[in-house]
C-alpha cells in the first residue's frame, strides 16, 4: 500500500511539473497583454489543480491496466492462430477504444452542422479497419513506410475532391483519435501482437499501429464527406463561466462533474465489459492479477474524470477569450509567437504522451529517453501551433501545409532507422490529445471569429498541424542518433587479436 502511495506521488510529481508551465503562460499573459475576466481566471486555477490531480491518478491507472491488458490481449488473441478471428476481434476493439476516446467527444462537439454520432461512427469504423490493416503488417512484416505512403497518397487525393469545410476536420480527427484511453491500449496491443514473431524486427514493428489508426478516421471523414451534405450550422464558441465568489466558483465545477462522470463511465464500460468477459473465456487471471487490473481501471476513472473536468470547465473558454483578445489587440502578429510558447510546453501535459515515453525507453533498452523524446515533441507541437495561428491570421488553405509537411516527413523515413519512423508517426497521433482539442483549438478559433474569418476552415486543423510535425521533429532525432552511432564506431580502435589478448 505504502509502495503504490509513493508511485502515487511520483506520478502527481510529473504531472505538476508539466502543467505548471501552461498554467504560468497564461497567467502571465493575463496580467500583462491579455486581461482576462476573473471569473475565467479562477476557473482556469482551479482546472489546472484539477488537471494536475487527475494526469496523476490516469497515468498511474493505465499503467496498471490499460498498457498490461492490451499486451494480454494481444498475445492471446494471436495465440488462436485464426487470422480471420483475429481481424474480426481487431475491428471490434478498433471500434470499442474510439467509441470510448473523449477526445473525439470534445472535437465531435465542436463542429458545428455534422451530428456527433455521425463523426464518431464514421471515425471509429476508420480505426477498426486501420487496426486490421495494422495487425496484418506485424503479420506479413510490411514496412510501414509504404503503407504510409499508399495511405496518404490517398487521403491527399481525396482532400482535392471534397468539400473545403470537410478537410479540417478530417485531419483534425486523426489526431484527436489517438488520446488518453486509446493510445496505452493501442501500443500495448502492439507489443502484444509483436510477440507472435521471434526475429529482431518484432520489437521494432509493435510501434505504428496508432500511426495507422491516425489514418483511418482521415480517409473515413473524407469519404463521409463525399456522401454526406451537412445542413446550417455556426460554430458555438465556449461561454465565459461568470461567478460572484468562492461558493459560486465551486459549484460550477461540481455541477459539470456528474456530466464527466458518466462521460468517462461511458467511455470505459465497453472497455470493461470487454475485460470480464476475455477474464472470463481467455485469460483466467490469477485474483492478485486480477484486483490490480481492477484498481488501475479505478485509478483510469477516477483520473480520466477529474482531467476532463478540469480541461473542459477550466481550460476550453480561457482558450477562446485569450485567442480573441490577442487576435483584437494592434500587435495581432503577437498571436504566433504566443502560440509558439504554449506549444512547446503545452505538449508536456497531454497524458497520453507520457505513457508513449515510457514505451520508447522500454522497447529501446534507454536509447531513446524520455528527455530527448519530450524535447523532440516540444518544439514539433510549438513549430506546429506556430504555423496554425499563421493559418488563422491569413487564411492560408490547410493543404499549403499539410502537403509539404507529410512529403518532407515520408522522404526522411528512407534516411533513418525504421524503429524512428514508427515511433514519429506514433508520436504525431498522441501529441495532438485533449490539451490541444480543449485549449489549443479554442485559442485558434477565438482569434479566428475575432478576426471575422471562416471558423471551420481556418481555426479548425490546429490538430492536424499538432499531429503533423513531430513526424519531423522525431525523424530528425533519429538521423542525429544515427550519425552519433556513425561516428563512435569510427573512434573506436580496432586492435589486433595479439594487443586484444594482452588488453584482456
Amino acid at each position: 500500500m505504502a509502495r503504490k502511495k509513493s508511485v502515487l506521488l511520483s506520478k502527481i510529481k510529473e504531472s505538476v511539473n508539466s502543467v505548471l508551465p501552461i498554467t504560468g503562460i497564461v497567467l502571465l499573459l493575463g496580467f500583462t497583454i491579455a486581461p482576462i475576466d476573473i471569473s475565467a481566471l479562477m476557473s482556469f486555477v482551479i482546472g489546472a489543480l484539477l488537471l494536475m490531480l487527475g494526469m496523476g491518478f490516469f497515468t498511474l491507472g493505465a499503467e496498471m491496466s490499460m498498457t498490461p491488458l492490451g499486451e494480454r490481449v494481444g498475445a492471446v488473441m494471436t495465440k488462436t492462430r485464426k487470422p480471420w478471428l483475429i481481424l474480426v476481434g481487431c475491428f471490434i476493439l478498433g471500434v470499442i477504444i474510439t467509441v470510448s476516446e473523449p477526445d473525439l467527444t470534445v472535437l465531435a462537439t465542436q463542429v458545428p452542422s455534422i451530428p456527433n454520432e455521425v463523426i464518431i461512427l464514421s471515425v471509429a469504423i476508420g480505426v477498426g479497419i486501420f487496426l486490421m490493416v495494422a495487425f496484418l503488417r506485424i503479420l506479413l512484416q510490411i514496412p510501414l513506410r509504404w503503407l504510409l505512403i499508399g495511405c496518404y497518397v490517398v487521403a491527399f487525393a481525396l482532400a482535392f475532391i471534397a468539400p473545403r469545410n470537410f478537410l479540417a476536420v478530417a485531419f483534425d480527427s486523426g489526431g484527436v483519435t489517438t488520446g488518453p484511453m486509446t493510445v496505452p491500449f493501442i501500443m500495448a496491443f502492439g507489443v502484444g501482437i509483436a510477440s507472435i514473431r521471434s526475429d529482431k524486427q518484432a520489437e521494432n514493428d509493435s510501434f505504428g499501429m496508432v500511426a495507422l489508426c491516425s489514418v483511418g478516421p482521415i480517409l473515413a471523414v473524407l469519404l463521409l464527406s463525399l456522401f454526406f451534405r451537412p445542413v446550417g450550422g455556426d460554430y458555438i464558441a465556449a461561454v465565459i463561466p461568470m461567478v460572484n465568489d468562492s461558493i459560486e466558483l465551486g459549484q460550477l465545477f461540481m455541477a459539470e462533474l456528474p456530466h464527466y462522470l458518466a462521460e468517462v463511465f461511458t467511455a470505459l464500460s465497453p472497455i470493461f465489459v470487454f475485460f470480464v468477459l476475455f477474464q472470463i473465456f481467455a485469460m483466467r487471471l490469477r485474483r492478485r492479477a486480477l484486483v490490480r487490473y481492477i484498481v488501475g481501471l479505478a485509478y483510469t476513472f477516477f483520473g480520466l474524470t477529474l482531467f476532463l473536468t478540469g480541461v473542459n470547465v477550466g481550460f476550453m473558454s480561457v482558450g477562446s477569450e485569450l485567442g480573441r483578445i490577442i487576435a483584437s489587440l494592434p500587435e495581432r502578429w503577437l498571436l504566433v509567437p504566443i502560440g509558439m510558447v504554449i506549444g512547446y510546453f503545452i505538449v508536456a501535459a497531454e497524458p497520453a504522451v507520457h505513457v508513449l515515453n515510457k514505451q520508447v525507453e522500454a522497447i529501446t533498452a534507454g536509447a531513446i529517453p524520455p528527455k530527448a523524446m519530450s524535447m523532440s515533441l516540444s518544439i514539433g507541437v510549438s513549430v506546429s501551433v506556430g504555423l496554425a495561428m499563421l493559418r488563422v491570421l491569413t487564411g492560408l488553405p490547410i493543404l499549403w501545409l499539410l502537403i509539404p509537411g507529410y512529403g518532407l516527413a515520408i522522404v526522411l523515413s528512407f534516411f533513418v532507422p525504421p524503429i524512428f519512423t514508427s515511433i514519429a508517426f506514433d508520436s504525431g497521433g498522441v501529441a495532438s490529445g485533449p490539451m490541444t482539442a480543449t485549449f489549443l483549438l479554442p485559442l485558434a478559433v477565438g482569434a479566428s471569429s475575432a478576426l471575422g474569418g471562416d471558423v471551420v476552415s481556418e481555426a479548425f486543423g490546429v490538430v492536424a498541424m499538432v499531429a503533423m510535425t513531430p513526424l519531423i521533429t522525431i525523424q530528425l532525432m533519429g538521423m542525429i542518433y544515427q550519425h552519433k552511432l556513425v561516428h563512435k564506431s569510427a573512434q573506436e580502435p580496432i586492435l589486433p587479436p595479439e594487443e586484444e589478448i594482452i588488453d584482456l
